[in-house]
């Protein structure tokens, strides 16, 4: 059995994986793409050591802010955990918000190495990027102001990978997936209040990267790295800050929720925040009838 605990940012899924892996002896393989760079911590929400919990946890900080991981380079890793982990006769857990990482480790993906770690999109436009989709006559729907997903549509396109992956096989048929969901209004509560508690340790977090100069690829994609640039140089203010990593946050979590219910067959819970064993509960009972 493989589980997979998936959902917007912010909703619980650290806490519900490890509780998880206690009860069906399980270990936790990192599903979120920014999670694996060292010293991205309080921007990712990364489990910390006290969450843990003595749970034993995998693919976190393997990498160093200025290196490349791609999803190729996922792929391989999260596979060969899987098969680590199954060999101790123990249950992978998989758990994280990077919906196409986590398909792609699942699911018979096939990506060119010499072709997919070319990052020749990064500097283009939306425009340009737009434009070049159009040009591939592709029909295909899509968000023409969310780059990332532009560049992974151009760099399958350039692979081979159908864009819809209709044909897709599940390579671990006993894998279970689990979503945890809760009112839009809640998790955009929960989104605004959590930034607001990290932004002060979130400074101390990125100030060194700004000191060094570092503009890496991975603190140009997490929400609240390349955002308080800004404000290291007096060209905005905290205020102005939080504001803008809380509204791109949000609408991060809107969007995850679309790719998983579009992209995978995901089992929804609602999360009972006054009470979380009664979500404990309910998606262990739901595990141990479809195990």
């Amino acid at each position: 059995m493989i589980l997979v605990i998936v959902g917007p940012t912010g909703v619980g899924k650290t806490k519900l994986s490890v509780e998880l892996a206690k009860i069906y002896n399980g270990e936790i393989i990192n599903g979120d793409a920014m999670q694996v760079y060292k010293g991205l911590d309080i921007g990712t929400a990364k489990v910390t050591k006290e969450e843990m919990d003595g749970i034993k946890h995998h693919l976190f900080d393997i990498k160093e802010v200025d290196e490349d991981y791609s999803v190729f380079d996922y792929q391989k890793d999260a596979r060969l955990k899987i098969e680590e982990i199954k060999s101790k006769g123990k249950v992978p857990i998989i758990v994280g918000g990077s919906g196409f990482y986590i398909k792609a480790a699942l699911y018979d993906y096939n990506f060119p190495k010499e072709n997919y770690n070319h990052h020749d999109y990064e500097n283009k436009s939306l425009e340009e990027l737009d434009q070049l989709i159009k040009n591939k006559n592709i029909n295909i729907k899509y968000d023409n102001h969310n780059k990332k997903r532009m560049i992974r549509i151009l760099e399958k396109i350039d692979n081979n990978i159908d864009i819809e992956n209709k044909e897709l096989k599940l390579l671990y048929p006993d894998t279970i997936f689990i979503g945890l969901t809760t009112t839009r209004d809640n998790l955009y509560k929960r989104i605004d209040d959590r930034f607001k508690e990290m932004i002060i340790p979130l400074i101390d977090e990125v100030r060194p990267f700004y000191e060094k100069e570092i503009e890496s690829k991975a603190l140009q994609t997490g929400i609240g790295y390349k955002e308080l640039y800004p404000f290291f140089k007096g060209e905005q203010t905290l205020t102005e800050v939080v504001n803008v990593c809380q509204k791109k946050t949000r609408n991060y979590a809107k969007r995850q929720y679309t790719w998983f219910k579009n992209q995978m067959n995901i089992n929804w819970f609602n999360v009972d925040y006054e009470c979380f064993n009664k979500t404990i509960k309910e998606v262990s009972k739901f595990i141990d009838q479809n195990r």
